[in-house]
């Protein structure tokens, strides 16, 4: 098949896309595909073929990516974009993806994971994977997510959903309870997430926050294991225990070599890793997600589960955590790549009938 990996974008989690788009691209290609690797938001204005054979490209389009230790610096990637226009899709993008027979997004955060290049795409004609804009726009929304596992009856930390400016601060900092855990709504890769203790940390995340817009989730700090369970198809894989190797799993830990250690399968009883799977499920399926997804869980020392968000879209390097839990029973990285492809033609051709 001809099949466009689309990565990169604009948004904070702009290199850990690129390095999933990277592995998924590759895997594709050594299954046989006619895969091309194309950063949604530098589009092809580096590109100096023709257009009719680009599938035929012998790389791929491949080039070298890493995430580094901070997330990117936005106004530099825009700076570096021949292109000044608004639009964040670049050169030739739409074209080439009208080409294939299916865009597996590798995209991660604003602009791939909200449900706006799926609309896009559905409006083309273009299948693409995962799943579709609506679903995609309220597992993004981590308040719409919240109330959605109180409808469903999904275990979740108690929680308050926040629109405040700075002159609100003062009164939320006197209200909200601390130990706490502050969201921006839609932010993604531990960016845009303070773990106050005190008051006054509290005052400091508040303010720090206001630089992704003024809408937070604050919920009640849950202390315990982190797990993270994926959703393949109808079923659940087994879960990955985190264990960060400083205080908190944030940015640098979840991307950077020795930053955390991973167990997969999880070392937790049958009983957990059914109880935390069917919550996976229960949500996958209420916000109606399709194909793949991943929930996080912290499992508590009582082996209470309570949840924390779902990922439509997550990681997918060869290491990443849906890899990790795909391998666990026997679905190598390439034959989950081709998966994914493969199911999610399935549900875009339901979608039309």
């Amino acid at each position: 098949m001809k099949i466009v990996v689309l990565s990169g974008g604009f948004c904070t989690e702009r290199h850990v896309g690129l390095v999933s788009g990277s592995g998924v691209c590759r895997a594709l290609r050594e299954k046989g595909h006619q895969a091309i690797f194309v950063d949604m938001f530098m589009g092809l204005e580096d590109y100096e073929g023709d257009l009719a054979t680009i599938f035929d490209a012998p790389d791929g389009l491949l080039s070298h990516a890493a995430i580094e230790t901070v997330a990117p610096d936005l106004e530099a990637v825009r700076a570096a974009r021949k292109d000044k226009s608004p639009s964040v899709i670049g050169k030739d993008v739409l074209t080439v993806c009208a080409m294939a027979d299916i865009v597996f997004l590798a995209m991660h955060g604003a602009n791939g994971e909200d449900g706006r290049i799926q609309a896009t795409l559905d409006l083309l004609g273009v299948p693409y994977t995962g799943s579709d804009y609506l679903s995609s726009g309220m597992a993004m929304d981590k308040a719409v997510t919240k109330r959605m596992m109180d409808s469903l009856g999904i275990r979740t930390a108690p929680w308050h959903d926040v629109y405040y400016t700075e002159a609100d601060i003062p009164a939320l900092v006197e209200k909200l309870e601390v130990p706490c855990a502050v969201k921006v709504v839609n932010g993604g890769s531990s960016i845009g997430v303070a773990l106050p203790d005190t008051k006054e940390e509290l005052d400091k995340a508040l303010r720090d926050l206001l630089h992704f817009g003024g809408h937070v989730v604050v919920e009640k700090k849950i202390y315990g294991r982190e797990i993270n369970v994926a959703v393949l198809g109808d079923t659940y894989l087994p879960g990955v225990e985190i264990i960060p190797k400083g205080e908190y799993f944030d940015y640098e830990s979840k991307y950077q070599k020795g930053g955390a250690v991973e167990i997969c399968p999880a070392p937790i009883t049958e009983e957990e890793q059914r109880q935390l799977g069917e919550m996976a499920v229960r949500l996958h399926k209420g916000l109606g997600l399709d194909v793949y997804s991943r929930a996080d869980f912290i499992l508590d020392q009582d082996g209470n589960g309570w949840c924390l968000e779902i990922n439509t879209l997550p990681g997918m390097t060869p290491t990443s955590l849906v890899p990790q839990e795909a391998a666990a029973v026997g679905i190598s990285y390439g034959d989950l790549c081709e998966k994914i492809v493969l199911d999610s033609l399935a549900v875009r051709k339901a979608e039309r009938v």
